[in-house]
């Protein structure tokens, strides 16, 4: 059985809808699923996963929110995680979106396995709850 972790930040609750979703789809897929606010969430949440998806809104042009998030994210500059399968999720509001962009390449930098991400504008549509599910259960094919 595959182990997924989610680590998230959400600001108005539209990535913790996100976050949800994608365990909701993972469990169906007969995942173990761990999800973790990023200020509760270990190194070890990361590297004893199978699979791990991170979440946060748009912040502060265009980026990952900056006191939690990335400080997190950025402990896998020095730590081997060794291309692990990872999925990104994300919601904006007054920008573009390009912030996926960003951590996207950021990732992949550091060494993770990005094989899917999904952001949405504002709160996510039903089509993207689905979109949701479906990346828990690719996370962990």
């Amino acid at each position: 059985m595959k182990k997924l972790t989610i680590i998230y930040w959400s600001n108005n609750g539209n990535v913790e809808v996100l976050a949800n979703h994608i365990a909701k789809g993972a469990k169906e897929a007969g995942a173990t699923v761990l999800v973790k606010l990023v200020s509760e969430a270990t190194v070890e949440d990361v590297t004893g996963a199978d699979a791990v998806a991170f979440g946060s809104p748009s912040m502060d042009n265009n980026r990952i929110e900056q006191k939690e998030m990335q400080p997190f994210i950025d402990k896998f500059k020095l730590i081997p995680i060794s291309n692990k399968v990872t999925g990104l999720f994300g919601s904006y509001g007054w920008d573009d979106g390009e912030f996926m962009n960003k951590w996207v390449s950021q990732m992949k930098d550091y060494e993770f396995n990005v094989i899917q991400n999904l952001t949405v504008n504002e709160a996510p549509s039903k089509q993207q709850l689905v979109e949701a599910e479906e990346m828990g259960k690719n996370l962990v094919k």
